[in-house]
């Protein structure tokens, strides 16, 4: 669904078989305005009133304040969209045209069945970077996740 958009902005800013075509869209990803937004909403009210009360501007607020409460929703958005573009493959194939710049999950998919040893060895390095973040970063998930679902009361 994203991929005819992602395709026509990166060619209007010239990004196109370049690292910036998977990257940036990443950052802007719809669940993550979404999960950041139900965060942030559930900040009380009375607590930016009062550092605005202290004096804090716009930046201090949101720096010191919304940041450090919205941690783990952070952390859990920065777990899911990175698993979710690290094995993205349709969007690499036609955004990166050059195969020397397209990642591993590409090159995943692409393994004959002659490779096999090839492609278990692939896929078990091509699988520690998103294990490594899914461990370090499990209590945030579901935190993150459970606490911008909920229902404040």
């Amino acid at each position: 669904m994203t991929l005819v958009p992602n395709y026509l902005v990166s060619d209007f800013l010239g990004l196109l078989n370049t690292r910036w075509a998977i990257i940036l869209p990443g950052a802007f990803a719809p669940f993550s305005v979404f999960l950041l937004t139900k965060s942030m909403r559930r900040i009380p009210s009375s607590l930016i009133e009062s550092a605005k009360l202290d004096g804090a501007g716009e930046w201090h607020i949101f720096w010191d304040i919304c940041l450090p409460q919205c941690r783990s929703a952070l952390y859990s958005i920065a777990i899911l969209v990175f698993i979710d573009y690290w094995n993205m493959v349709e969007q690499p194939l036609i955004l990166l045209p050059d195969a020397s710049k397209q990642p591993l999950s590409v090159y995943l998919s692409q393994i004959n069945a002659g490779e096999i040893g090839i492609a278990f060895a692939a896929a078990v390095i091509y699988m520690i970077p998103g294990l490594l973040m899914f461990l370090y970063g499990e209590a945030y998930l579901v935190e993150g996740i459970t606490y911008a679902g909920s229902v404040k009361g």
